[in-house]
């Protein structure tokens, strides 16, 4: 099986590569758009700003090549915002696979810190990336941007309001929180993924 992990300038490729390893699986990452295109699986991670990143991603041909892949494809983070179709961060243009637009998170009380970052639980868990036993387990999040709960939510979480924590639509799969970061739950998130 042939992993590919899009290579572009995002800031946690090598965890990802990390948490890929304990698992033995070996990835290539890569902006090599036929290598991306000839994967059995496509991991798009992200750590970064929304419309600094779709520009880059843009003079790569990135843009036009994620919506189009037929294999499952698993985004991570900000990888997951820029899946959706608008980001509030830069006021930028996504990718539009998933029917969602990014919000920033506004505090509503002292002790609503933005960034939200840290463990919290997923509830609501329906999806193939999920196990039943996975129902109120601790993932790790950092993000200052959300996706509101819509119709291709697959897990949910609680910071301010409740937003997605996962999503799902066709062949892509998404996760706001770091499964290269959730321990032993992560890892069998990421397992789940490859094993589709």
């Amino acid at each position: 099986m042939s992993i590919a992990i899009i290579k572009y300038n995002a800031g946690n490729i090598f965890s990802v590569v990390s948490a890929l390893n304990r698992l033995g699986v070996e990835a290539i990452v890569t902006a090599d758009l036929e290598k991306i295109a000839k994967a059995d699986k496509v991991i798009f991670p992200g750590v970064g700003e929304a419309s600094s990143t779709m520009h880059h991603l843009r003079n790569l041909g990135l843009d036009t090549l994620v919506p189009a892949l037929r294999q499952p494809v698993l985004g991570i983070c900000l990888g997951m915002q820029l899946m959706c179709s608008h980001s509030e961060e830069g006021g930028v243009d996504c990718l539009n696979i998933f029917d969602a637009n990014v919000k920033r998170f506004v505090s509503q009380r002292h002790e609503d810190k933005v960034p939200h970052m840290g463990w919290n639980s997923i509830t609501d868990v329906k999806s193939r990336m999920f196990d039943n036993s996975m129902e109120r387990e601790f993932v790790y999040f950092v993000h200052s941007y959300y996706v509101p709960v819509s119709g291709c939510t697959v897990a949910t979480t609680d910071y301010i309001h409740p937003f997605s924590a996962a999503l799902h639509k066709d062949n892509f799969y998404a996760t706001q929180f770091h499964p290269e970061k959730s321990g032993s739950v992560g890892e069998k998130i990421l397992q789940n993924f490859l094993n589709i």
